[in-house]
């Protein structure tokens, strides 16, 4: 009789092994890194408001040759170099250059002196003109006084907002918020559809709905909703559905050319860049240099002024604005081009993203995947 051999048993399964602890250089280096990265963003959103002062703000000025020379070397004398005075004709030429946006303000001098504002323009330089406003009144009465004239007949100084604001937003803080929703929508927009969509080309359709869409849902919110936008609703609809594609595209861009490495480089151009340089929340003219001329070229800033002028200042030249929105979709779809005829031999970032969602896809499933 055979022996018998006890039957075999199944290997004890190894315990699993703790999860090593992250080494100490590479936790400083971490925190050291998110430190810095604080820091970026505490300088890219404060140093606008820091570093910003009033200066070459252009005012319309009519009237008498010699009243208009006194009157700029008093600007010079107390504020030198914060207004660019522009000699216009008479009072219907300044209201008309308020409301074309050739200039902030108008200042009208003579037998009925006034002082011409527009809020809508911007709440800065509407304080600023205000208090020119009182400044030119207390200059009429010294000069009375000093004449020996009785003070009582010196002309009272009028102040006139030929552009106010609507009267759902009379500080105007929801237009100056709109620029917020424009720039993290469309960074919004341009990540969530690079990550949830694989394809170049699927990646354009994808913000061209969305943009769309997201137009519309910003104009209905802004102007239907909470008034703080005026004028043809199709039109700001427009412009917000332009502004979101000139943000979103440029990232899906990148995402095609570069992997998702395009995601940060899109981001960063739009929020630490572009975003601080706008001119969305004060005067262009008051930062530093030419940025704020620069800055009406990227999105935030052309957004925030072709809504605002399309809102209030019908009269304006947008034309600008309209074009740099569109310079920067055509960029961004054209990168998306080139990403997607790079990506046709399957060896670019686009179509390894393709791979990898595959891989994922077949993982969750558990079915094996054949790679080649």
């Amino acid at each position: 009789m055979p022996p018998t051999t006890a039957p075999a048993t199944a290997p004890r399964a190894a315990a699993p092994r703790p999860t090593p602890h992250t080494p100490w250089g590479r936790v400083l280096g971490l925190a050291l890194g998110v430190a810095a990265v604080v820091g970026v963003l505490v300088l890219a959103f404060s140093w606008p408001a820091v570093t910003a002062e009033p200066k070459d703000v252009p005012v319309a000025v009519a009237g008498p040759e010699q009243a208009v020379a006194a009157l700029g070397a008093t600007f010079e004398e107390t504020q030198p170099g914060v207004v660019d005075l522009l000699p216009v004709g008479d009072r219907d030429a300044a209201v008309a250059a308020v409301e074309s946006r050739d200039a902030y303000g108008a200042i009208v001098l003579g037998d009925a002196p006034e002082v011409l504002t527009a809020s809508a323009a911007s709440p800065v330089t509407n304080q600023l003109l205000t208090a020119a406003a009182s400044r030119l009144q207390a200059g009429l009465t010294q000069q009375a006084v000093a004449s020996g004239a009785d003070p009582s007949v010196v002309p009272t100084v009028t102040v006139t907002d030929v552009v106010p604001l609507s009267p759902d937003d009379p500080r105007g803080t929801g237009l100056a918020a709109a620029l917020f929703p424009l720039v993290l929508g469309g960074i919004a927009g341009g990540v969530g559809i690079s990550l949830l969509v694989v394809g170049a080309m699927r990646r354009v359709l994808a913000v061209a709905v969305y943009a769309v869409v997201g137009g519309v849902v910003l104009v209905m919110i802004l102007q239907s909703w909470f008034g703080a936008l005026q004028g043809d609703w199709w039109a700001n609809a427009g412009a917000g559905a332009l502004a979101l594609a000139a943000v979103a595209a440029p990232i899906t861009g990148f995402v095609a050319l570069l992997g998702r490495a395009g995601i940060a480089v899109g981001a960063v151009t739009m929020m630490l860049i572009a975003n601080p340089i706008s001119g969305a929340t004060m005067p262009p003219e008051f930062l530093p240099w030419h940025w704020g001329s620069i800055g009406q070229w990227f999105p935030p800033g052309a957004g925030a002024t072709l809504l605002r002028d399309l809102s209030y200042f019908p009269s304006a030249d947008v034309a600008q604005a309209w074009l740099a929105l569109g310079l920067w979709v055509a960029a961004g779809v054209a990168l998306s081009l080139a990403g997607h005829l790079r990506t046709a031999g399957g060896v670019e970032p686009d179509a390894e993203a393709a791979r990898d969602e595959e891989l994922e896809r077949a993982a969750r499933h558990g079915a094996p995947v054949l790679q080649g």
